[in-house]
């Protein structure tokens, strides 16, 4: 299958690198003008369970593809998931289907603006990857995939990409609920994208902290209560539970989040209001009260600021 990587970051670049060692026709697309001509000069570089590897992959700025893949997978960052589509819109045939592994929430509404619903499908992954330096990505941790077509009709499309997912080891199911799986994502970043930004540590350190268990608490009640109010149904305790599983250095406790790569490591804008910041958006829509979320979003704004030169 001919598959495009919107967004070669670390967990495009990870996807992109496991599609094709499974052998697809893979190829990226980024904006980064250092990643992209690092990966053109000496291929990209990958860290897997300890062992160094380079490969080469195709990667082209947004202005130069003209393929139209099978299959365009979504891994942009949220605020950049518009200006990307407009760029590539050229490339988006009548029939190519659209993944979207985007963090965060509300972005179905964005992809209707330039793909057919029938094309659309909605998806969520527990993988993790760490971007090193431009050119260069740690795997870290294992993982998994769960996909969804938006039209009901489609179901079929959503069982082929499980199947050819699973090829390359990316353990790929069909969901059926996968609204219901983005929302337990973005409340696991909700949790702690931001906090180990903020503070400056990894998942295990931060789930060291005494007062772990009280600030996901207060964080998570708020998803839930925005999540309900949009028929989504977020157990608190489930959510609780899920979060502290990532603790452990054996799951994802040495990883530091894609937050903290961004603005800390990188110092590049974040995805915070659509983690966090849609929690602080839709609790005024809807007159609740989301204090957690209402600072956080501020205390990572104002880093931005403080880090990220205008």
């Amino acid at each position: 299958m001919k598959i495009a990587i919107i967004g070669a970051g670390a967990m495009g670049s990870r996807f992109g690198y496991m599609l094709q060692e499974a052998g697809n026709n893979v190829f990226l697309v980024d904006t980064w003008k250092q990643h992209v001509e690092i990966i053109n000069k000496d291929g990209l570089l990958v860290d897997d369970n300890d062992t160094l590897k380079t490969i080469k992959i195709p990667i082209f700025f947004p202005e130069e593809v003209n393929e139209i893949p099978d299959l365009i997978i979504l891994f942009t960052k949220s605020m950049g998931l518009k200006p990307m589509l407009k760029s590539i819109e050229k490339i988006i045939g009548k029939n190519t289907q659209v993944l979207c592994l985007l963090n965060g929430l509300g972005h179905s509404d964005t992809i209707a603006e330039f793909v057919n619903k029938k094309n659309i499908l909605m998806g969520v992954t527990l993988w993790t990857s760490e971007l090193v330096a431009p050119g260069h990505i740690k795997l870290t941790g294992s993982g998994n995939v769960e996909i969804q077509s938006l039209d009901p009709n489609m179901e079929h499309a959503a069982e082929k990409i499980c199947q050819i997912f699973n090829k390359a080891s990316l353990n790929a199911i069909h969901s059926k609920n996968v609204i219901l799986s983005i929302w337990k994502k973005a409340c696991i970043n909700g949790a702690l994208n931001c906090t180990c930004t903020i503070l400056n540590c990894n998942i295990e350190e931060f789930g060291q902290l005494k007062n772990s268990r009280n600030i996901i608490t207060n964080i998570i009640q708020e998803f839930s209560e925005i999540a309900n109010k949009q028929e989504v149904d977020l157990k608190v305790d489930e959510i609780i539970s899920n979060v502290e599983q990532t603790y452990d250095p054996d799951e994802a406790g040495e990883h530091f989040p894609s937050m903290h790569q961004d603005l800390i490591q990188n110092h590049r804008l974040t995805e915070i209001d659509y983690i966090n910041g849609y929690i602080s958006k839709k609790g005024k829509e809807f007159n609740i009260s989301t204090p957690y979320n209402d600072l956080l979003t501020m205390l990572i704004h104002s880093k931005e600021e403080l880090l990220i030169k205008k």
